[in-house]
């Protein structure tokens, strides 16, 4: 990395401040592939850490904001870096930082900065920020104007409160997806109190699907994965699904009404909710994770008619990601991840597209040097 430390240009956030330049892979436009460039990255302040990112995980969203998919509620500004499952070392760390020293393992999920003032930031929940929250890349950047760049890059600096620990147990490249898939699952399985001895469905078995599986069998429910690809039996028992349903069989969904604790839903494409609303007992929850574009017709009485609930659920909190970290190193749990270079990232996000992974691309930023 270029440390000659310069001030920034005019045109920027109130008042100079310092930065160096990293090396990143970015998108130059909604049709650009990414490629090398250099941005400005601010000097650690006394509260900040900069992180030498060893490993990022791709997120289908970094796919969606990279081509602008979607404009209508958080357009990309160009150059876009995306990136927000980041698993690094401490290469700096400023006077004032007290939970890093140089040389530890540190991790950036989505978010590096909220308003710390609204009630869902008092509450620990600043994915919910009214600010809103400022995510890791494409958020308005208060210390340099434009906008925060991601983790496909050689260093990320961020204030010490949105770091977070990894433990040594955890391989560094599996914990990266956990920064985004592991909080996303991890999250309403807690909040919705899953627990030993509970029926839990998991609909669809990519990123996200294979993150609830592995974790929904830790918190000791019975799993069942439900897929439109027979395929992808013997996988999901491996993850740790107890019963597989080809969701396209109409007999065998049939079977399961009535019989679950609780449903999360992590697909993106279009499809039938009502199919799994009528599969969950009196009291149960059907939570999406995953986000379809268009509006999707609910039967409201699927929900009278057993009073079912229809919920969602985004990323975590700060707290709760390290909850999560920690439980994952208990349980020995890390994302099933295929480490590519970076320069393999736009044939990636191809195969990305096309669902040829298990489960998670991860970059080795080491192959950025």
């Amino acid at each position: 990395m270029n440390d000659t430390t310069k001030t920034k240009p005019a045109g920027g956030a109130a008042g100079a401040a310092h930065t160096h330049e990293a090396k990143v892979y970015a998108a130059a436009s909604a049709t650009s592939p990414l490629a090398p460039t250099k941005v400005q990255r601010r000097t650690p302040g006394p509260r900040d850490v900069e992180i030498e990112v060893l490993f990022c995980g791709i997120c289908h969203s970094d796919l969606h904001q990279v081509r602008n998919e979607w404009q209508s509620s958080v357009p990309t500004t160009y150059p876009c870096v995306p990136g927000h499952e980041i698993v690094g070392r401490v290469a700096r760390a400023g006077s004032a930082v007290r939970r890093f020293k140089e040389g530890e393992l540190a991790a950036v999920g989505c978010m590096v900065d909220s308003c710390r003032t609204c009630p869902a930031c008092a509450d620990g929940q600043e994915q919910f920020c009214q600010g809103p929250a400022t995510f890791t890349y494409n958020s308005p950047d208060k210390h340099l104007g434009g906008v925060t760049y991601g983790g496909y890059s050689e260093s990320v600096v961020v204030d010490e409160d949105f770091a977070l620990r990894v433990p040594d147990r955890l391989d560094p490249a599996g914990a990266a997806p956990l920064l985004c898939a592991g909080i996303t699952t991890y999250s309403p399985l807690r909040h919705w109190n899953v627990r030993n001895g509970q029926k839990v469905g998991v609909v669809g078995l990519g990123g996200l699907g294979h993150m609830a599986v592995k974790l929904a069998n830790a918190f000791g429910a019975r799993v069942v994965v439900f897929t439109t690809s027979s395929g992808k039996a013997e996988d999901a028992v491996r993850l740790g699904a107890h019963d597989v349903v080809v969701s396209r069989d109409a007999v065998e969904m049939t079977k399961q009404r009535g019989g679950f604790d609780f449903i999360l839903d992590t697909v993106s494409a279009a499809h039938d909710l009502n199919a799994y609303l009528d599969l969950l007992k009196r009291d149960g929850t059907l939570t999406m994770v995953g986000a379809p574009a268009p509006p999707l017709p609910v039967s409201v009485m699927g929900l009278l008619f057993g009073r079912r609930q229809l919920a969602g659920s985004l990323i975590g909190g700060i707290k709760e990601t390290q909850e999560m970290l920690d439980f994952c190193a208990e349980h020995g749990i890390t994302a099933d991840v295929e480490v590519i270079p970076i320069q393999k990232v736009n044939e990636a996000y191809d195969r990305l597209l096309k669902g040829d992974v298990k489960y998670r691309f991860v970059i080795d930023m080491a192959s950025l040097k």
